[in-house]
């Protein structure tokens, strides 16, 4: 559930690089085993299709112009594009409750990343805190799709000789 609630903090502050970073984890075969991962996603015109659109929001949030992402239509797409990330870096057992836990997390980030960008934007530009704060959603959005987490080992029953 690690990698859903990390994607979800991404998917918050940037909307379309969840699926950028898994598509393109999906596309080299670097998704963990046992991934949700849709098919979909594995194929180099949707991994393309991603990045450029995740390309372009990057792009266009340091526009004067950019939308607040905390619209609600904004925090919906969000949502459903952290809930299909999230989803797809969980096992495939636990790919329902990964998504809900990285839509919930997406739509409570949108809120929190647009504060902190807020309070940042009093000390500097539009275009510096908004690279900044992209280095951070890139790099947290790749650590979290290539994260290898330590297995849990299975509890081991002491056997009772009588």
């Amino acid at each position: 559930m690690l990698r859903a609630f990390l994607i979800g903090l991404v998917g918050g502050a940037r909307a379309m690089t969840p699926l950028a970073v898994v598509a393109n984890a999906a596309r080299t075969g670097t998704l963990p085993a046992d991934n949700g991962a849709l098919r979909i996603f594995a194929h180099p015109l949707v991994s393309l299709g991603a990045t450029a659109a995740a390309t372009y929001e990057l792009a266009g949030d340091k526009q004067k112009t950019a939308p607040n992402r905390t619209i609600p239509p904004a925090v919906v797409i969000r949502s459903i594009n952290a809930a299909l990330a999230g989803m797809a870096l969980s096992p495939r057992k636990e790919r329902f409750a990964a998504a809900a836990v990285a839509g919930a997390t997406a739509a409570l980030s949108a809120y929190a990343t647009f504060a902190l960008r807020m309070i940042a934007m009093r000390r500097g530009s539009q275009m510096v805190t908004g690279l900044v704060e992209d280095a951070i959603v890139v790099g947290a959005g790749i650590a979290a799709a290539r994260a290898t987490l330590p297995e849990v080992p299975e509890p081991t029953r002491a056997l009772s000789h009588a």
